[in-house]
Parts: C-alpha cells; sequence; structure tokens
C-alpha cells in the first residue's frame, strides 16, 4: 500500500516537472522570438533644419464688417409706395430707395407755401408803404412776422415731406428688401441693409502682454474659410484700455477688398506682421511632439555601434534610425514654430510619421510627397 502511493506521488512529481518545464521553455522561446524579429522600417518626411529670415506675426481670430454698414429705417409712419432697388444692388449717395405714400403732406406743403406767397406779397406792399410815408411801423412789423412764419411753416412741412423718402446715406450696396409694397411702417422698422464693400474692417483681439507690439499703420494678413487667398491690409484702431475681465486688446484693422471677396459677419484669421528677422530656427508645427516631459522630435541619424558608426555596405542605402531630441519651442507663426535650443543646423527633422516612431527605429526617409500637399521640388523651392 505504501509502495504504491511513493509511486504515485513520484508520478505526479515527475508531471507537475514536464508541466512547469515546458511553461519556462515555451515564455523563452516568445522572448527569443520577439527579441531576434527585426523592426520594421518606418517610411517619413524630413526637413533639414537651418537658420533662415522668418517674419514672426501675432495670430488672432476675428469678426470682418463693413467700414461703413447700417441697418436702414423709416422716420415716420406710412405705406410703401415704391421700391427703387433690388437685392445686391449698387446704389449712389443721396438715391431714393423707398417712397411712402405722401399724398396728404404734398397737399398740406402746397397750401403752406401758397400761404407764404401771400405773405411775402403783403409784406411786400407793407414795405412800399412804409416807404411812401403812408404805412405804420406796427404795419411792417406784422407783415414781417406773418411772412417769417409761413415761410417756417412751409420750412416745416418740406421736411416731414422728405422723410416720407428713404434715401440711401452712402453709396454701397444693398440687401434683399424687408418690406413689400403696400406694406404700413412703423418709425424704426427695418428695410434693408446697406454696406459699404469696397473696404472692409477685421475686429479682433490680442492679449495684453502683445499691446507693445502693436501700432497704427501695422501691416496684417487676413484670410477667411474657403478662400486659401491672403487679404493685406493695416492696423487702424487699438484700444486704449485692456478689458479687465478678459485681459484682451481690442484692434481694428482696414482690409482693401476690390473684388468683394469678404462679406460682413465672416469668420477670418488675422496675423499682425512683426519685422523680420535672420538667423531663427523655425520648423513646421507637425515637427513637434508634446508630452509630460517637455516637447521634443525625432531626427534622423546615422546608428551607431560601440561608440563608432555604422558604414554602409557596398551597394546599401545608407542605415538611419530616429532618435528623440527634447528642444525648446519659442513663438509661433502661422505653421511655423520656432526653436529656441535643442537643435543644430543641417539635422534632418521628422514632419510626418512620429506616431509610429520609438527611439531608435529603423526609418526610411521618403521627401517625394509632401504631407502638405507639395511635392519634394516644390518643398525645397521654398
Amino acid at each position: 500500500m505504501i509502495k504504491r502511493l511513493l509511486i504515485a506521488i513520484v508520478l505526479l512529481a515527475v508531471l507537475a516537472a514536464g508541466v512547469v518545464g515546458f511553461n519556462m521553455f515555451r515564455d523563452q522561446a516568445i522572448e527569443n522570438f520577439f527579441a531576434n524579429m527585426p523592426v520594421a522600417t518606418v517610411t517619413v518626411y524630413t526637413v533639414e533644419v537651418k537658420p533662415e529670415s522668418w517674419t514672426p506675426s501675432i495670430d488672432a481670430i476675428g469678426t470682418v464688417s463693413a467700414i461703413r454698414g447700417v441697418d436702414l429705417t423709416v422716420e415716420t409712419t406710412g405705406i410703401v409706395k415704391e421700391l427703387h432697388f433690388s437685392a445686391n444692388q449698387r446704389v449712389e449717395q443721396g438715391e431714393v430707395l423707398v417712397q411712402l405714400d405722401d399724398a396728404v403732406q404734398r397737399a398740406d406743403l402746397f397750401a403752406a407755401r401758397t400761404q407764404a406767397d401771400l405773405d411775402k406779397q403783403a409784406l411786400d406792399r407793407a414795405m412800399e408803404l412804409q416807404q411812401r410815408g403812408v404805412g405804420s411801423t406796427v404795419s411792417l412789423q406784422a407783415a414781417e412776422a406773418a411772412a417769417a412764419a409761413s415761410g417756417a411753416q412751409a420750412e416745416k412741412l418740406e421736411a416731414v415731406l422728405q422723410q416720407k423718402q428713404l434715401r440711401a446715406p452712402f453709396a454701397g450696396t444693398v440687401g434683399i428688401p424687408r418690406v413689400d409694397i403696400g406694406q404700413y411702417l412703423q418709425p424704426g422698422t427695418s428695410v434693408v441693409t446697406l454696406q459699404d464693400l469696397e473696404t472692409m474692417r477685421a475686429d479682433f483681439t490680442v492679449p495684453e502682454q502683445r499691446l507693445s507690439q502693436l501700432s497704427i499703420g501695422q501691416p496684417v494678413r487676413l484670410t477667411v474659410d474657403g478662400d486659401d487667398n491672403e487679404l493685406t491690409g493695416e492696423i487702424v484702431g487699438i484700444d486704449p484700455k485692456v478689458d479687465p475681465s478678459s485681459r484682451l486688446v481690442s484692434v481694428r484693422a482696414a482690409i482693401e477688398n476690390p473684388d468683394e471677396r469678404l462679406t460682413p459677419g465672416q469668420f477670418a484669421r488675422i496675423y499682425v506682421d512683426m519685422p523680420k528677422e535672420d538667423d531663427v530656427i523655425a520648423l513646421p508645427q507637425t515637427a513637434v511632439v508634446t508630452s509630460l516631459y517637455g516637447d521634443y522630435v525625432y531626427v534622423a541619424r546615422k546608428p551607431e555601434a560601440d561608440g563608432e558608426e555604422q558604414a554602409p555596405a557596398e551597394g546599401e542605402a545608407e542605415k538611419l534610425e530616429a532618435r528623440q531630441v527634447f528642444v525648446t519651442v519659442g513663438r509661433r507663426s502661422g505653421s511655423q514654430v520656432e526653436i529656441a535650443s535643442g537643435l543644430e543646423g543641417g539635422e534632418m527633422v521628422v514632419t510626418a510619421g512620429q506616431n509610429r516612431l520609438n527611439n531608435g527605429t529603423p526609418i526610411a526617409v521618403d521627401n517625394t510627397i509632401d504631407p502638405a500637399g507639395q511635392t519634394g521640388e516644390q518643398a525645397a523651392s521654398k
């Protein structure tokens, strides 16, 4: 009985040792497989680091509006009799846009002018009698007062008649009519918008730290969604105070709009150009990776072994690997970012494909296709 028990224990021990040994062998085989598995080469796009002239800018967002733009309203009540404009029509200053029914006002003005003429004739007779010495001073003064009163009444009724017409206060482009013929209007009713589209303005804000860098006449560039072409202008106004709630300063720029590419109310990106600087290292913002440990870039370098560079075999392409380099980021301007420290001229920095890289990953450089949509020749020509 004891002998059988010992045999069973021995068999169980052998079985357990076999299982443990198999697991250890399997884990070691897997480890060796991944350790010896070749790392895939990653194709990347690179740019050469070199000091160059750089124009920094203050980037902001703002709203486009016409240099002169109003929503026109009527001053008095009345029924719309005539509309003298259509949507998107160019109108001149003083042009009549809306005519209200003015039959009653015309009749009152006719009666007032008739009375003014009659009082003027009476004044002329009184002056003639005064000159002959048969008229009294009191009669002359009464005639003068009556003539002045009737003349003022005629001028008043003429002003009332003019209020029945809505005229363009300046030359510009009118929008869609908001009233119809026969509609009864109250004072303040919005009739149409009038915008002078030849010159636009862009209102934007900048942080108070940048206030000292702004000045009247400073050049600005502007882009809007759906139009990649830049428009140029200059700063025409800077608020003399900082908003205490947001710590921002309001700025206004005038933008020429000869082709009417800008429309009031559009969202715009504004770039205020600073003086040009030389010998600045700048990279595309896509090259910089931000992490908890700081900003870094990947640099294409030759692999090293035992402290010496490996020479490529005859007929083989030069081998490169990605090396992580931490950098200090400075100012930003458009798609470019200034590298204050960490890089030297001549190094090749990866600008696309960083998400597949680690320190030491083999890489192959292919600059024939620019991620920004340019060919390698176009990118090199810049």
